[in-house]
């Protein structure tokens, strides 16, 4: 701000141009103040999450939910719980995601499973490297598999959209899968399978239990942030209003006699 010499050069704004500025101080504090409280609730939601999941994760498994199941709660009841399921491979069906892991580059391979008591599930073995073919697996064999619930990826990847026609898959979209490959009874999730569960006899592929659970956590320092430009901007307001006093007072001053006692014309800018 200018010192009151600089300052009192200049005329005071009129009375649109203070309410002008008035309300772009207040709308400009509101805004980043609403702003910082927004990421203090998505703070608590994220910590919720994080703890949610964390206890998920090192739970004993349940049974995967069956459609009405699934259809009676929210998909987020379940996301990231350690669920298990018996039933037999479906052969000649899977699919290959692009996945970058802590092994590398590759895929990872998706098997349909068709439960026991009904319906099929997309099961994610884990990582398998390109070029790599996995070993036909037996039909007739039932197989239990245990692993982490996850939700379906749809479109595709990063700027990547899922071509089925040219079997170009970028994410785990179940919905696209399951009617590329005819599953009309596929449930609307899929699970990454331990590594237990995902091993073939003989060979180092698939690779599971790499499901990576990790939240990015930066909405304390967003909420900073936007506190701070708050207060940045409601110190502006002060300084400004200050400001605007000390002009206004000059000019009542100035106004009011000149330096030899006699009255001054009024020319004080009104717009």
């Amino acid at each position: 701000m200018n010192s009151l010499p600089e300052a009192a050069a200049r005329r005071p704004h009129g009375p649109i141009a203070t309410v002008l500025l008035a309300v772009a101080f207040v709308s400009g504090f509101l805004l980043f103040l609403s702003l910082g409280l927004w990421q203090v609730q998505r703070l608590g939601w994220k910590h919720d999450l994080i703890a949610r999941v964390e206890a998920r994760v090192h739970a004993a498994p349940v049974s995967a939910p069956d459609a009405a199941a699934w259809q009676a709660s929210a998909p987020v009841d379940h996301e990231y719980r350690r669920v298990s399921v018996r039933g037999r491979w479906l052969p000649g069906l899977d699919t290959r995601t692009q996945a970058l892991s802590e092994a590398g580059a590759g895929y990872w391979l998706l098997r349909p499973l068709h439960r026991e008591d009904g319906g099929v599930i997309l099961v994610n073995l884990g990582f398998v490297p390109e070029g790599w073919e996995p070993p036909a697996p037996d039909p007739d064999a039932t197989v239990e598999v245990t692993g982490l619930l996850r939700l379906s990826e749809p479109a595709g990847g990063f700027l990547r959209r899922n071509a089925p026609g040219q079997e170009r898959w970028y994410s785990r979209d179940v919905q696209a899968i399951a009617t590329h490959r005819g599953l009309t009874d596929a449930l609307p999730y899929f699970i990454d399978a331990d590594a237990a569960s995902a091993v073939q006899a003989g060979t180092p592929w698939p690779r599971g239990g790499l499901t990576v659970v990790r939240f990015r956590d930066n909405h304390l320092g967003y909420a900073l942030t936007w506190f701070a430009l708050a207060l940045l901007v409601a110190f502006g307001a002060w300084r400004f209003a200050l400001e605007e006093r000390r002009i206004r007072r000059h000019w009542r001053q100035r106004n009011t006699e000149l330096p030899d006692g006699s009255p001054q014309s009024r020319d004080v800018d009104t717009r």
